[in-house]
């Protein structure tokens, strides 16, 4: 696994997980702090990259536009593609049949244990227990019972959560749409995120014959890591002032 790709050029296309790639994590997804220069940094690369970026997430618009911007000016692909914006307008997945159940089953976990968390989103949720880890098993067996005779959902671990989304959706589906549109069409795509959520991206750009930044520890598939979202703000800054240089 080599250090962080070279400089940014014309003919990148530029895709950014948020919760611990841009971000650092929290102990709950409302406490997230913004580094006060994100919106600056991601509207120059915005403009640097002639709209070729877009946030590739698992959380909802609804939670991040108080938090970036709004109304929201980027593409984006939330809800781990399930939601996606992008130059030629919105498009969304159905609600997939079964969620409410899944949801029930979190909410009475909630109801009973001191510490988790659960997140209501458009197509999908998610189950937090960062500040209750001596729950994880029971979460995830909770879930996958609640789930086990709906073969249209998926369940997906991440860093202390467990989600439930359709199975026809992902981030590196997600990537693939947005690279078949203009202004991400016919560039190399270059993915950054952290987490076990991420590596379909990393698949999709890295077979397109682009390239994954994976930010912070864990066994991954791509071929580029950085330790933090400190060092990957830096990375952008310093490829954005290069790039900027050599034009």
């Amino acid at each position: 696994m080599s250090t962080l790709p070279r400089l940014l050029t014309d003919r990148t296309a530029l895709f950014l997980d948020f919760d611990g790639t841009l971000a650092d994590l929290a102990g709950r997804p409302d406490a997230v702090q913004i580094h006060p220069e994100l919106r600056t940094l991601l509207d120059r690369l915005h403009a640097r990259l002639d709209g070729a970026l877009a946030l590739v997430t698992g959380r909802s618009r609804e939670d991040l536009e108080p938090m970036l911007a709004s109304p929201w000016p980027w593409p984006a692909a939330f809800e781990h593609g399930a939601v996606r914006l992008s130059p030629r307008g919105g498009s969304a997945s159905a609600r997939p049949g079964g969620l409410a159940r899944a949801i029930a089953a979190a909410e009475q976990l909630v109801a009973g244990h001191g510490g988790l968390l659960l997140e209501r989103k458009q197509t999908s949720m998610a189950l937090h227990y960062r500040q209750a880890p001596m729950l994880e098993a029971l979460c995830m067996s909770t879930l996958q019972q609640a789930i086990a005779n709906e073969p249209g959902l998926q369940l997906l671990r991440g860093k202390a959560v467990v989600e439930v989304k359709s199975a026809r959706v992902s981030k590196g589906a997600a990537i693939e749409a947005f690279m078949q549109e203009v202004p991400f069409a016919g560039r190399t795509p270059v993915f950054a995120g952290d987490d076990v959520t991420d590596e379909a991206g990393f698949e999709v750009v890295q077979r397109l014959g682009g390239e994954g930044i994976k930010v912070g520890n864990g066994p991954t598939h791509a071929r580029h890591r950085c330790p933090d979202p400190q060092a990957l703000r830096a990375w952008l800054s310093d490829a954005l002032s290069l790039s900027n240089t050599a034009t």
